[in-house]
């Protein structure tokens, strides 16, 4: 049997390869039927536990920091959900797919800024806010500037930004203890897989439903969540 009956696009075949709308059309039409449910899901309960975070913190700089996470968290589901379950013009589409890779690097530092905010101190609070948004930064631009970059380089970046203050880890357990820093390491390697697989497009279990982007969709809500069971903790100890 064909390519054609079996689901699936033809080996090679890569939507952002096609220009213009003829490949708005095809990812259209070749994408799985469950693209963009998992972030859709995800929401509403990450922007409601964000709002419960900022309303009972315990201190200004914790509100400050639950406020930039919640923020990052609405973004990331938020754009996300839209870009994927829409159906946009060729512009609309590549405004809202340079919106939704973006995010990546704001959800990466909005993440770290409330570890950094209520655990570190001095040099290394300074150091990982400069690195972290800095590189955030750096990272918009990249993909708003470079849309169609090679999977593998925006992956790489992406990892790379995620694990960039690895060197804090220590500070980390000893001011917050072994419980979040097990939950923000196993986020991080359940990010690094679902990226992996982002950039690999393997595996991809069933082509016509729920395909490698889900699978990595799915690795993102898990990693999301261990992580923000570790911010909740670090926020609530504030006091």
């Amino acid at each position: 049997m064909g390519q054609a009956g079996t689901g699936k696009a033809p080996y090679g075949w890569k939507g952002d390869d096609v220009p213009g709308n003829l490949g708005t059309e095809l990812v259209r039409a070749l994408k799985p039927r469950l693209r963009g449910w998992l972030h859709l899901a995800a929401c509403p309960p990450a922007v409601a536990a964000g709002v419960v975070l900022i309303c009972l913190a315990p201190t200004g700089l914790a509100r400050l920091g639950a406020a930039i996470y919640t923020a990052t968290s609405a973004l990331l589901f938020g754009i996300s959900a839209l870009y994927h379950r829409g159906h946009w013009s060729g512009r609309g589409e590549a405004v809202l797919r340079r919106l939704d890779h973006a995010n990546i690097y704001l959800i990466i530092a909005g993440t770290y800024t409330p570890f950094a905010l209520l655990v570190l101190e001095g040099g290394a609070r300074i150091a990982v806010l400069t690195v972290v948004w800095g590189g955030a930064t750096a990272g918009v631009i990249f993909r708003v500037a470079w849309l169609r970059a090679p999977r593998w380089l925006s992956t790489l970046l992406y990892v790379a930004l995620g694990w960039a203050a690895v060197f804090v880890l220590p500070d980390l357990a000893r001011g917050a203890g072994s419980v979040v820093l097990t939950l923000v390491v196993l986020g991080g390697v359940l990010y690094s897989v679902g990226g992996l697989i982002y950039a690999l497009r393997r595996p991809d279990p069933w082509p016509r439903w729920f395909g490698f982007h889900e699978v990595f969709h799915s690795l993102t809500v898990v990693a999301y969540a261990a992580q923000a069971v570790a911010v909740f903790l670090v926020t609530f100890r504030a006091a």
